[in-house]
């Protein structure tokens, strides 16, 4: 991997150079990750004129499960405790002659870009902008390769759910039991708060698990994700629990998926980002459902659950090879429930197959 994160830097070096800064500041964590490997908490990197500096609030542990950093990368740890690494950076940088910096003005508070100020006044600051997040859209088959593994954990622990008991259980209890199961299949832990709906709660986006109890007849839709060496993938499934389903929820149901298939047939490398949310988006629209459907199909993943690019409306940009993107469109009623059916594929090109789907639960409509 060392030498995937040495070119990783050169890449960001090189764009930097263009725009007239010898040196930059990365301070975001995902983005140190990208070009550094994991590092503690805390860390930023150093991009230098000569050499880059790892810059650590503490020495870097072996942490097998995530990681370490790269061998290649020179470590500077602070001496006291609680000081700041990116001022420490911006210091260092003086030290050796330095005039200018490049840092990441839409990650440093306005506290922090002061006290950059202050320690080093002779230091001319420039917005690197969204540099590393732009670089880090198209991913690499090591990369492409966490995900599916992650996929493949997220579809083991949501299969095994299906297989037990639900009724009378709460949101909240089946939301913890899907975590632990993502761990126990060897993911680092979920990539973010696992989401279950029941009844009426059932097809919200983002619903936080209550102690709501699964009732027979109930919409039950589920979504989680595993994290697996620091990448995150999702999946959202939607069901019946303990019987056939009634006539509006297979309608319902029957809605979304066809708007879910149209989104995921339109995943190629050119494709317009905003076309790609039409062809879900126009099939909810003329059903009646314009109203409350979220702002956006889906978006990229990788180090963090929601990266660029986004599947909305008002997004600019078309689709490259290797992008990973979820499609997650949804509807819910008010008080009845609702369905949401989400999937994370690699953007390809037909010549290979087209995309490629990562999350494997079926998406047909169970009653459990």
């Amino acid at each position: 991997m060392s030498e995937v994160y040495a070119s990783r830097r050169t890449r960001l070096r090189e764009r930097c150079n263009a725009s007239g800064s010898a040196t930059a500041l990365i301070s975001r964590p995902a983005n140190v990750r990208y070009l550094a490997g994991a590092a503690p908490r805390g860390a930023v990197l150093l991009l230098g004129g000569r050499e880059d500096l790892l810059v650590c609030p503490d020495p870097p542990d072996d942490r097998p499960d995530e990681g370490k950093p790269d061998e290649a990368l020179r470590v500077h740890c602070l001496r006291r405790r609680g000081g700041d690494p990116a001022v420490a950076a911006a210091d260092l940088l003086v030290g050796e002659g330095g005039d200018s910096l490049a840092v990441e003005e839409h990650h440093l508070t306005v506290a922090r870009h002061r006290e950059l100020r202050s320690v080093a006044p002779g230091l001319r600051l420039a917005d690197l902008g969204g540099a590393v997040e732009q670089q880090r859209v198209v991913k690499d088959e090591e990369e492409i390769s966490c995900l599916r593994i992650g996929a493949e954990i997220a579809d083991q622990a949501l299969g095994e759910l299906l297989e037990s008991i639900l009724v009378g259980r709460t949101e909240r209890h089946l939301a913890l039991e899907l975590e632990r199961r993502l761990v126990d299949h060897g993911a680092d832990g979920p990539a973010f708060a696992t989401s279950v709906a029941t009844g009426p709660n059932s097809g919200r986006r983002g619903h936080r698990p209550t102690d709501r109890r699964v009732e027979e007849g109930d919409f039950l839709s589920v979504c989680l994700g595993a994290s697996y060496r620091g990448y995150r993938c999702e999946i959202g499934r939607t069901f019946v629990i303990g019987t056939s389903p009634a006539d509006w929820q297979i309608e319902l149901y029957d809605l979304v998926f066809a708007a879910q298939r149209a989104g995921r047939e339109a995943l190629a490398p050119g494709a317009a980002f905003r076309d790609v949310d039409r062809a879900a988006r126009q099939i909810l629209d003329s059903a009646g459902h314009s109203e409350g459907l979220p702002a956006l199909t889906g978006h990229g993943v990788g180090l963090e659950i929601e990266e660029d690019p986004q599947l909305s409306p008002a997004a600019m940009g078309k689709l490259d090879a290797c992008v990973p993107v979820t499609v997650e469109p949804g509807v819910h009623l008010p008080g009845r429930g609702g369905v949401r059916i989400d999937d994370t594929l690699v953007v390809r090109p037909e010549a290979d197959g087209g995309p490629e789907l990562l999350t494997i639960t079926t998406k047909e409509l169970l009653a459990l």
